[in-house]
């Protein structure tokens, strides 16, 4: 249950923004959360084709 926390949180963070009307702020942190997930699932992959 402890990596959902970061997922929780920002969550938490859109809906709060998004119900004080804030929704550009929202989606503006719902896309750095959707690109800082992707950069850390493709990093990595990176990393090991490298070194092959």
């Amino acid at each position: 249950m402890r990596g959902f926390g970061p997922w929780l949180a920002v969550l938490a963070l859109v809906l709060l923004l998004s119900a004080l009307r804030l929704r550009a702020l929202a989606a503006v942190v719902s896309l750095a959360w959707l690109a800082w997930c992707v950069w850390t699932w493709v990093r990595p992959a990176r990393r090991r084709s490298r070194h092959d």
